[in-house]
């Protein structure tokens, strides 16, 4: 089988079905309105990927407090927003009706923005720091997020996405250096029991509705000591035993799907984005989204990340003929190898929107490729609206006065 049949065939996430194996990953664009609802940037951001074609999409990290934000201008899900929400997923289901969308659950803890926000945390991190959090503030952290997955559920979205990745507020927790002796601190069966009981209040909010999808974007190794995936509070050392523990448990307890991710926005970026200088990167998302699948149950699906390196034909990978190291080809290899079963697309779904369709189409010859130059991210720390810098004119003009303005970056983390 080719790669365009292989990559346009349907996949079951639980109870229901995505027309292809392609995924949007969630990439937060900071362009919501001052209340946290989607503006006119935001719809065409997103009615182009649902023209594009993609199986499955992924809302941005939408918080679920206005307390503790990342983005000035973030997506929210509380009660002001439900109604806004609920026009914003009508327009995109009248758009393509088969696109699946969950969105992805956050707070940003210890990576909020204190010039606009509270910076919280359960343990402070050197250089980060931020007020610490009791676990009465916890307990209602916990509420905020099922009372954002009812609302998910009441506006049209068809899951959620219970974020723990990157060093927001679920990868904190859940972390070895959350040693504090407290409820979910200390002893991996108290870490990992607020992801137990995090997923069971969402669950519980929607009445258990085997319909309405949920899963996790998980940075199963956050690339530093004590980070999750580490063997200790302090330990550099890389050990799986407690993310693969949680993935086994969160199926156990009803999640249908995982989106392989590594690394952290504070001090390892270099594993989450798709960098120039480092597309071999890209086999190690490849490495773990294996492991992934290889501990769950063949039924749950796995996605994998880290694909804009590839490109097309042409791309920085060594040694390998470039034939079989496209985005398509090596994306079909992983899906028939039984190394995952969808492709996220982040960068690239910036790039090109329309990536699927143009593959549908037999258009690849059209298809605009990410060029890894970061100028999008590079938007997103400086808190302006976010899109493509090099093939979407106005987001190069605004990149060019954020130039001018603020200079260049000197380091790439948020």
């Amino acid at each position: 089988m080719g790669y365009k049949e292989t990559l346009l065939s349907p996949v079951k996430i639980g109870t229901r079905e995505c027309k292809n194996r392609f995924f949007a990953q969630p990439m937060e664009c900071v362009d919501s309105d001052a209340e946290g609802n989607p503006t006119d940037l935001t719809y065409q951001r997103y009615e182009n990927l649902y023209k594009g074609g993609f199986g499955l999409v992924d809302l941005e990290a939408i918080t679920v407090t206005n307390e503790s934000r990342a983005r000035k201008t973030q997506l929210e899900i509380m009660p002001r927003n439900e109604k806004p929400l609920a026009n914003f997923i009508k327009k995109l289901k009248e758009v393509n009706p088969d696109t699946l969308i969950v969105f992805q659950l956050t707070h940003s803890g210890e990576i909020s923005e204190s010039e606009f926000s509270r910076k919280v945390c359960v343990k402070p991190m050197y250089g980060i720091g931020g007020d610490i959090l009791s676990e009465e503030e916890v307990d209602h952290i916990m509420d905020q997020f099922a009372e954002a997955t009812k609302i998910a559920y009441a506006v049209g979205a068809d899951g959620i996405d219970m974020k723990l990745c990157h060093g927001y507020l679920g990868s904190q927790i859940i972390r070895p250096f959350n040693d504090r002796d407290w409820k979910y601190g200390g002893s991996w069966e108290r870490r990992r029991q607020w992801a137990f009981d995090l997923q069971e209040r969402i669950m519980k909010a929607v009445n258990y509705d085997k319909n309405f999808l949920i899963g996790s974007k998980m940075s199963m190794w956050e690339g530093h000591p004590g980070g999750f995936g580490s063997a200790g509070p302090e330990s550099p050392l890389m050990d799986m035993t407690e993310p693969l523990d949680l993935i086994k448990g969160l199926e156990e307890r009803g999640a249908t799907y995982f989106i392989e991710s590594l690394g952290n926005v504070h001090s390892a970026m270099n594993y989450m984005e798709a960098l120039k200088d480092a597309p071999e990167l890209s086999y190690l998302h490849i490495y773990f989204s294996d492991m992934m699948k290889k501990a769950l149950k063949p039924e749950t699906v796995v996605i994998g990340s880290h694909f804009s390196p590839f490109r097309g034909k042409k791309n920085k990978l060594m040694s390998v003929d470039p034939e079989k190291s496209s985005l398509f080809a090596m994306g079909a290899h992983c899906i028939e190898e039984g190394m995952m079963d969808m492709v996220g697309l982040g960068r690239q779904s910036f790039a090109d929107p329309l990536t699927p369709q143009k593959l549908l189409e037999g258009r690849e010859d059209e298809i605009k490729y990410c060029t890894q130059c970061m100028n999008c991210e590079e938007l997103m720390i400086r808190q302006q609206p976010v899109g493509c810098v090099a093939y979407n004119k106005p987001y190069t003009e605004r990149f060019v006065e954020c130039r001018k303005k603020y200079g260049k970056l000197t380091e790439l983390h948020t």
